[in-house]
C-alpha cells in the first residue's frame, strides 16, 4: 500500500503500534535508571526513554503524537492519525519497583479513539482494540460477560475516596490505563477516578477504547467530551463492566463535587 495515496487500514495502524511498544520493551531493558528526571516533580528518566522510544518508532512513518512526555508532533499529512501516547503510565510504580505499570498508545482518526494497544510493561500481557473490531489480550478476543451489583463489586480508584460508595472492596493501583483494562478482561468491575481534572487524555484512552470494545462503559464524570488532543486539558473518568453498575458509580462520584 503506497501511504502517500491511500488511508491508513486500522490493522496497519495496529501493526506499527505494537512495533512501538515493542521499541519501548527494548529501550527499558537497557534502563539503568529509575529515578526522576529533575525536569519537573513528577517526570522520571524512564517516562523520557519510552517516550524516546516511542517517538523513533512512530515519528519516521507519519504519525502526529501527543504524549504526556513532550511537545505535540502533528502528523505528516491528513492521511496519518495522532497518537495519543502515555509511555510509562504508572511510573511511580515503576520507580518503586512495584509491578503495575503500562505503556498506552490509542490512535486517534476523525471519528475518535480508533485504534489502542495497552502493555503490562510487568508481565508482558498486552490489550489492543479497535473501533468497531472488539477488544483483545495477547491475540485472543476478550468480552465482558457479567457485571456484579455495586455492592459486590471490586473497583479500582485514583485517589481518595471520600466516602465508601457501596462497594465491596475497592484498589488504588496507580495505572488508568491497566485498571481500565482489566475491566476489560474481567478483574476489575469499575474504575472511580476520585480526584479532580488529574487526568490527562493519555492516561485513559487507549484503555477507554479496549474497556468499550469489550462492552463496558466509560463516562467522564462531569459530562465532557473525553477523547480531547489538548495536553493541558484534564478529565474525570468513571468506568464500569456495565450500564447500571456505571451509572450508579457515576451519581456516587458526582456527589464529591470537582473542587480541588
Amino acid at each position: 500500500m503506497d501511504l502517500t495515496e491511500k488511508p491508513l487500514e486500522a490493522h496497519n495502524v495496529l501493526s506499527d503500534l505494537h512495533d512501538a511498544v515493542d521499541s519501548v520493551f527494548l529501550a527499558l531493558e537497557n534502563n539503568a535508571d529509575w529515578g526522576l528526571s529533575g525536569n519537573r516533580p513528577d517526570q522520571y528518566l524512564s517516562d523520557i526513554v519510552a517516550d524516546a522510544a516511542v517517538h523513533e518508532s512512530l515519528k519516521p512513518l507519519g504519525y502526529g503524537i501527543l504524549s504526556e512526555e513532550s511537545e505535540i508532533l502533528t502528523p505528516e499529512n491528513e492521511l496519518f492519525p495522532t497518537v495519543v501516547v502515555d509511555p510509562l503510565d504508572g511510573s511511580t510504580n515503576a520507580s518503586r519497583g512495584l509491578p503495575w505499570f503500562a505503556t498506552s498508545l490509542c490512535a486517534v482518526d476523525g471519528e475518535g479513539p480508533w485504534v489502542a494497544v495497552v502493555a503490562d510493561l510487568v508481565s508482558g500481557r498486552r490489550y489492543d482494540a479497535v473501533r468497531g473490531w472488539g477488544a483483545r489480550k495477547d491475540g485472543k478476543a476478550i468480552e465482558i460477560v457479567s457485571c456484579p451489583a455495586l455492592s459486590d463489586s471490586l473497583v479500582a480508584v485514583s485517589g481518595l475516596p471520600q466516602k465508601d460508595m457501596g462497594w465491596e472492596q475497592f484498589r488504588n493501583l496507580g495505572s488508568a490505563a491497566l485498571a481500565l483494562c482489566s475491566i476489560a478482561e474481567g478483574q476489575l468491575d469499575a474504575f472511580v477516578d476520585c480526584m479532580p481534572d488529574a487526568h490527562g487524555v493519555w492516561d485513559y484512552l487507549g484503555g477507554m477504547l479496549i474497556c468499550q470494545e469489550a462492552g463496558g462503559v466509560v463516562y467522564e464524570a462531569e459530562g465532557r467530551e473525553l477523547c480531547i488532543l489538548d495536553r493541558h486539558e484534564r478529565r474525570t473518568p468513571v468506568a464500569a463492566a456495565g450500564k447500571k453498575l456505571g451509572d450508579e458509580l457515576l451519581s456516587q462520584r458526582q456527589t464529591f463535587g470537582f473542587d480541588n
